[in-house]
């Protein structure tokens, strides 16, 4: 325990230096807020201790610098009188208050008995003002971009709207034009299957594949249809092109695998010098009757594989132009394990007895193997989807 208390101190040490060091090098390079938040969680406990004085004082620092920074830039964006920078200024308004709301829990702080004096400033009128003006700007900029026939205006308006709704919710009609703004701007894809593979698709792998309401699909701005929908006007083409399909024969594959092993058998009587041992109680003594047993263990493996090949290829409807293509594979594999024995199976180890239970199973036709596919594909297709931006 003596040894384990300076370990602990000198460890403790070591973590407030390194504290501090970040801090420092936070406030060097104008990282106000990262060495306030580093600050304030060195304070939250113990803040009277005499080692927490430098957190204080660099608190009281990073504080002061911030806020001064933020009220140039303020400043800066007023003089500059234009709308566009109202969200700027809100957003600063903010920052200055949520950063006062995040230090006055710790007050009052104290460093060498003196109280270290943090100068906080009520921003509520100046945060109502810019957030009114903010709101007006935004609801400009949303509602000028709408009146374009461009899908990414759309798109720029729906983040104004986003915006907007963010800092002033339900501000006139704004959660309507989101509605607008996103059904203007969302890519309609109509996906179709081609089999070029020369083996017959299974029906029921081509509606997995295109029933895109099992995806689980998070591409905000476009819709994925796998059977066209009347009064809408697709954008683009997505073709899932099955070009191969290799199936492997079925195969069975044998091994064979002899066992010896000694086990008991019974009890018998324990002989010393030709005599059978008693215990004290006159009785004899009985030992395992050790022996040894011998099995032929046939074990057999059903074997067969499938392979899909193919590309997924967006073609811009607009142009008729092929935009882009990924390729996909999937695998299936389909293997049972069974077997016979001929002998004394205590012989065996005992994780290759379940498989003396199995029988002989139908190996799956091509169709089904060709289905089972369809797994992996829509896992490969999904990912795509999610990953890939329409333009």
């Amino acid at each position: 325990m003596k040894k384990i208390l300076p370990f602990l101190f000198i460890l403790l040490l070591f973590l407030a230096c390194s504290t501090s060091k970040k801090i420092e090098k936070a406030v060097s390079v104008g990282n106000y807020d990262a060495a306030i938040s580093d600050a304030i969680g060195k304070l939250r406990t113990n803040k009277e201790k005499r080692g927490k004085a430098e957190f204080i004082l660099m608190l009281k620092d990073a504080y002061t610098k911030a806020t001064a920074r933020d009220l140039n830039n303020i400043d800066f964006f007023k003089k500059d009188n234009n709308p566009e920078n109202y969200i700027g200024i809100y957003d600063a308004y903010v920052a200055l208050d949520n950063r006062q709301e995040r230090i006055k829990p710790l007050l009052p702080l104290f460093v060498n008995e003196k109280e270290v004096v943090f100068n906080f400033n009520d921003y509520n009128s100046q945060i109502i003002s810019f957030k009114n003006s903010a709101s007006e700007q935004l609801y400009k900029n949303a509602t000028a971009l709408l009146k374009s026939n461009n899908k990414l205006d759309f798109r720029d308006a729906y983040n104004n709207l986003r915006d907007l709704e963010d800092i002033n919710p339900n501000f006139k009609d704004v959660r309507y034009l989101m509605d607008v703004a996103h059904n203007k701007g969302v890519d309609f894809v109509l996906v179709d299957m081609v089999n070029d593979t020369r083996k017959v698709i299974p029906t029921r792998l081509e509606n997995d594949l295109l029933n895109f309401s099992s995806y689980g699909l998070n591409n905000f701005w476009a819709v994925y249809h796998g059977t066209p929908e009347e009064n809408i006007a697709y954008d683009f083409n997505m073709r899932v092109n099955l070009r191969d399909i290799k199936i492997s024969p079925e195969q069975i594959k044998e091994r064979q695998v002899i066992k010896e092993k000694q086990v008991a058998d019974g009890k018998i009587d324990l002989i010393e010098n030709g005599r059978v041992v008693k215990d004290s109680l006159g009785n004899a003594i009985k030992i395992d009757n050790m022996k040894t047993v011998r099995c032929e263990y046939y074990e057999f493996t059903q074997f067969k594989a499938t392979q899909v090949t193919g590309n997924v290829e967006y073609v811009n409807l607009k142009t008729n132009q092929l935009v882009d293509a990924f390729p996909v594979t999937s695998e299936f594999v389909f293997q049972h394990i069974y077997a016979t024995s001929n002998g004394d199976r205590r012989a065996l180890e005992t994780n290759l007895i379940p498989f003396l239970e199995r029988r002989a199973v139908p190996f799956p036709t091509e169709e089904q193997m060709i289905y089972d596919t369809a797994e992996d594909l829509k896992l490969q297709i999904k990912n795509i989807i999610n990953s890939y931006t329409l333009n």
